[in-house]
């Protein structure tokens, strides 16, 4: 990562198994959202951690690469507690390898590094 990028945001990873649903998370994501540490969870968990009006959209978002190879990317706020967002961006893929019954989608979570009220405002 250059510099400024890590001056100004933290870059994650996370992969899921489109066969079982399940998402792997690094470890900063995991935290993040508010997982165990190494543990799998699926679609709605994430969903779970995120603003209520954007899990529609990132629910169609996400079905919509799981049913065919393509790119995406949305960004919402987690909710972590009574007065407290972390703002993320995620970009990703979905891939699918019918010559080997792969089906993965994959992509990066993009955290700034803001000091945001206790409002979310920003």
């Amino acid at each position: 990562m250059t510099p400024a990028l890590d001056q100004f945001c933290i870059v994650d990873h996370w992969v899921g198994d489109l066969s079982n649903g399940v998402f792997q998370l690094g470890h900063v994501s995991e935290r993040l959202h508010g997982l165990v540490s190494g543990a799998d969870c699926g679609l709605l968990t994430l969903l779970r951690c995120y603003e209520p009006g954007d899990r529609v959209s990132i629910l169609e978002l996400l079905e919509h690469a799981s049913s065919s190879p393509s790119s995406f990317c949305f960004s919402t706020k987690i909710i972590m507690g009574q007065q407290s967002r972390q703002p993320v961006l995620c970009v990703g893929e979905s891939s699918s390898h019918l010559e080997d019954h792969i089906n993965s989608i994959k992509g990066v979570f993009i955290y700034p590094r803001l000091q945001l009220d206790p409002q979310g405002a920003h």
